[in-house]
């Protein structure tokens, strides 16, 4: 299904192409967007598929094989039948300027200082209205530098 959502008509399964979002998945900026600089142009919906496309109007692919990656590819599939599209974010999982998530603590504190809804740890779902706020980390932000 790579081709119905990007200009490319082969497999990716290691994240290694790049290739740009289809043109009629594409939504043109605006003279106001167009005129944007630097992190301003982040927030500009670009596409159908906005959690991934860059700047640019491309993504990078990785395709998922039911052969090779059965549980995801269902997870892939099942979320299609529900939203009609079968893409899904797959990235490092940190906050900017933090190190990536190592272990289920670190995945847990992250996931509660961020706007996510849901964390997935090997076979539990986490619902963030059913966990309690962190308590003290009111300054973990001062903690890591922004590059």
């Amino acid at each position: 299904e790579i081709s119905n959502y990007f200009d490319i008509n082969t497999e990716s399964p290691y994240m290694l192409l790049v290739a740009n979002v289809k043109k009629e998945k594409q939504i043109k900026m605006t003279d106001e967007q167009a005129s944007y600089f630097g992190l301003d142009q982040l927030n500009v919906t670009r596409s159908d598929i906005p959690a991934i496309t860059h700047v640019d109007y491309s993504a990078r692919i990785q395709s998922v094989d039911s052969q090779t990656n059965p549980r995801y590819h269902k997870l892939i599939s099942r979320f299609n039948e529900k939203f009609g599209t079968a893409v899904i974010v797959n990235t490092s999982f940190n906050v900017r300027g933090e190190p990536i998530v190592c272990t289920p603590e670190d995945a847990y504190r992250c996931f509660m200082r961020t706007e996510m809804d849901y964390l997935v740890l090997s076979n539990f779902i986490l619902d963030k209205r059913d966990q309690k706020k962190l308590k003290d980390d009111t300054k973990w932000q001062e903690k890591f530098k922004l590059d």
